[in-house]
């Protein structure tokens, strides 16, 4: 089988490589050809400490294609990346399209599975922020309309699916997120010497992440 992985952004690194990994284990134990995965970067994140840092601690193998598509409004962008995809899918002929989360690569693969008439799968399916402002939400949304896999995470995940009338091909398969912490809890444990860089000590500190765009651009909100 041929399956086709679209990665774009950071979050998708992260959460590509545990299914990656699942499908290496998979050859090796499979009497058959296996899953032959062709790995897909859009180059939506370029910066190294967005993307390439990635690649080289998780000891991601360095894609097949790389579309270089890095800047852009969001239409632009998602409009180059659904022509580049096209012809990678038109090349490789895959039996399968998988593609992360809620990013513009995540929409532009679900689309140019979906008019190729290539089955679709979306990990993280069925999330929502019932923010229809977030571009996030917009590509979640449409990206489980054109999907034939819907994977998610959690038993409200499904809920929100059938709320929409998505019912079919849907499975509750776990967090891949979950799984990639796990890995680097262990990776992190051995080599990483933040807290004594920065002066911290194990339990006396809080740590909070603040990424969306919501967030960010707002100093009252900041």
């Amino acid at each position: 089988m041929k399956l086709v992985t679209i990665v774009g952004a950071r979050p998708q690194f992260i959460k590509a490589v545990a299914v990656s990994r699942a499908i290496e284990l998979h050859n090796k134990k499979s009497v058959g050809p296996g899953i032959n995965e062709i790995l897909v970067h859009t180059g939506q994140h370029y910066d190294y400490l967005m993307s390439q840092i990635f690649f080289e601690q998780l000891h991601i193998r360095t894609p097949d294609y790389h579309l270089g598509v890095d800047s852009g409004t969001h239409g632009k962008m998602t409009g180059i990346m659904l022509g580049k995809i096209e012809e990678v899918l038109l090349k490789e002929e895959p039996e399968c399209v998988m593609v992360y989360g809620d990013t513009n690569s995540t929409l532009a693969g679900a689309l140019a599975g979906a008019k190729l008439h290539i089955p679709v799968a979306h990990v993280e399916a069925g999330l929502r922020s019932f923010n229809r402002q977030m571009p996030e939400e917009i590509n979640r949304v449409l990206t489980d309309h054109v999907s034939d896999l819907l994977l998610c995470p959690t038993d409200g995940a499904v809920i929100n699916l059938k709320r929409e009338g998505i019912t079919k091909g849907v499975s509750i398969v776990g967090d891949v997120m979950f799984d990639s912490f796990l890995f680097c809890r262990d990776l992190a444990s051995r080599s990483s010497r933040i807290l004594s860089e920065v002066k911290l000590r194990v339990k006396s500190y809080c740590l909070a992440t603040v990424h969306r765009e919501e967030n960010t651009t707002d100093p009252k909100k900041l």
